[in-house]
């Protein structure tokens, strides 16, 4: 869970980083933005902040902005009815993202797990992305991110995003964040 006034703040660093990115955001387009800390209340280690400018029944648009070595947990998109599952490519726009997917893990990674949470981290092939380099994720991919020191933006288009039916290795995951009144 997180309060009000740690949501507003970061929601106004988003905008910060989005804005160092060269993205204009609208006053309305910043409330909008989702604090997501995966409902294990520490948001500078596991969290995401995204801001999605369209999700339609056949294409998504997201950014997504990670403060500095902040973490998007282990996850994949499974099928959903007759949907395979939520294709996603990733498009560096400000900083450094490491993006880890199944493969030949990385010798010496240029991340770590937040502490206590290792074991739910299990894909290790290193993908680093820097503005201007994408990667797109198939859909039933395990996959996780982290952004670098200096924190990232990255442009997130994707086929319809289903995030309530995204599975996450972790168990204590909850993805609807709780923000509590203080």
């Amino acid at each position: 869970m997180i309060t009000q006034k740690a949501r507003l703040q970061a929601q106004l660093r988003s905008a910060e980083y989005l804005q160092a990115a060269g993205i204009a955001v609208t006053r309305q387009e910043l409330d909008c933005i989702e604090v997501a800390d995966f409902g294990l209340s520490s948001l500078d280690q596991t969290g995401l902040e995204l801001l999605v400018y369209v999700n339609s029944q056949r294409y998504c648009a997201k950014e997504l902005v990670l403060f500095p070595r902040q973490t998007c947990p282990e996850h994949w998109h499974p099928p959903v009815g007759n949907d395979p599952g939520k294709e996603e490519t990733f498009r560096c726009r400000h900083g450094v993202v490491y993006l880890y997917v199944a493969g030949e893990p990385a010798a010496k990674p240029c991340c770590t797990p937040p502490a206590g949470r290792e074991q739910h981290y299990t894909v290790w092939h290193e993908i680093a992305l820097h503005p201007g380099e994408q990667y797109t994720i198939a859909p039933g991919i395990p996959h996780w991110f982290q952004a670098g020191d200096g924190g990232a933006v990255v442009s997130e288009f994707s086929s319809h995003s289903r995030d309530e039916y995204d599975l996450f290795r972790d168990p204590d995951i909850l993805r609807e964040t709780q923000v509590g009144a203080v």
